[in-house]
């Protein structure tokens, strides 16, 4: 099996890498989400110029109709820019759904609005007291009015229209919400990693069904494709910390002599590199097996687990062979240790996706201990 990008993959992947480097340095990051915002709406609309928000739409919705390794690659170059654009929450999650349940005009105008940057959404699922994988899902319909709170909605200050999960005679649907209705009231924060949210209160708010048909079997897909994407990122902020780690090595000096001349420091930086490749593989096979149309929980959990696992021992290892320096605001490496510990508790960390495999140990041929 060649695992290797095609041709159109590579230049896919170098101009989201040629966009975001040009972009962001540390100080460019600090200052854009320093902002209300949060993120740089330039950058955004170079995205779209590109096609790049519009990249998974499917051609009959006049997308690219890409698939799982398109996605992931440029998943992996905001992972390695640690741009806080909200590609995956505001365009990939949300066109999914699209997809998968509207139909007609409205279908046409949420993806044309999504692919062309001036439609912002939002996918409002999780709810307070919620640990992964439960998820309650208390928030009901009645009417065509929607009543309920929404405690984590990633990027939800800033999303125009939300796609909201309510349970309507006890049935778990998708509903379309205006987020400036009347009975939508939103309370923003900022995140760990710098990143954007809102708890959004809903009382009678107007809300169109999505598809029909209870949507649990939907919301699983979706939650292996945001883990897969997850996944991606990770391994393209692991990349990069470990390239600022081995480049401070090769110039920093210590006694006159560069760090990287110190042998427990190159067999550290070592042991990164093993834990990065760890989880290359993993993002790997998860996106590949997405690609082959598998939206298989335990994959994701599996490739998660071993992200987790990576990450930890990557940013950490980063900022420790950093030093003090490691630690501050002015030096990028603290900020990707901050990115990739958020992505680790984002639906499950290490222990929580553990717990969801041995629970299936039983029906797995081949079962190791790490």
């Amino acid at each position: 099996m060649d695992f290797e990008l095609s041709e159109e993959q590579t230049m896919l992947r170098d101009t989201v890498r040629d966009v975001l480097t040009k972009t962001y340095d540390v100080e460019t990051l600090r200052k854009v989400t320093d902002t209300e915002l949060g993120w740089s709406r330039d950058v955004w609309k170079s995205l779209a110029d590109i096609g790049i928000l519009g990249l998974t739409i499917p051609e009959e919705d006049d997308g690219a109709g890409a698939g799982p390794v398109e996605f992931a690659s440029v998943m992996g170059e905001i992972g390695r820019a640690n741009a806080p654009e909200p590609y995956l929450d505001s365009v990939l999650v949300p066109s999914s759904l699209i997809v998968a349940t509207a139909e007609g005009e409205l279908r046409a105008e949420l993806l044309g609005g999504l692919a062309s940057g001036e439609l912002l959404m939002a996918f409002a699922h999780q709810e307070s007291g919620d640990r992964w994988p439960a998820a309650a899902v208390d928030a009901t319909v009645a009417d065509g009015k929607l009543t309920g709170t929404k405690a984590l909605v990633p990027h939800g200050d800033c999303a125009d229209k939300l796609i909201v999960s309510a349970r309507e005679n006890g049935e778990l649907g998708l509903y379309l919400v205006d987020a400036d209705a009347d009975g939508v009231d939103r309370v923003a924060y900022r995140t760990s990693d710098r990143r954007r949210g809102a708890q959004i209160t809903f009382t009678d708010a107007p809300a169109t069904r999505l598809g029909s048909g209870d949507a649990g079997a939907l919301l699983s897909d979706v939650e292996v494709g945001i883990q897969t994407a997850l996944c991606a990122e990770a391994v393209g902020a692991m990349e990069r910390a470990l390239d600022l780690t081995v480049d401070y090595l090769k110039t920093r000096k210590q006694f006159g002599v560069t760090l990287s001349t110190f042998q427990a420091l190159d067999h550290r930086a070592a042991d990164v590199y093993v834990s990065l490749e760890l989880a290359r593989s993993m993002s790997l096979y998860a996106t590949t097996a997405l690609a082959d149309g598998v939206a298989d929980p335990i994959i994701a959990s599996r490739a998660k687990l071993q992200i987790c696992r990576s990450l930890r021992h990557v940013g950490q290892e980063a900022v420790q062979m950093h030093g003090g320096i490691g630690m501050t605001a002015e030096y990028p490496v603290g900020h990707y240790l901050s990115r990739l510990t958020a992505i680790s508790h984002t639906l499950g960390d290490a222990n929580d996706h553990l717990r969801a495999l041995s629970k299936n140990v039983g029906s797995y041929d081949l079962v190791g201990l790490l």
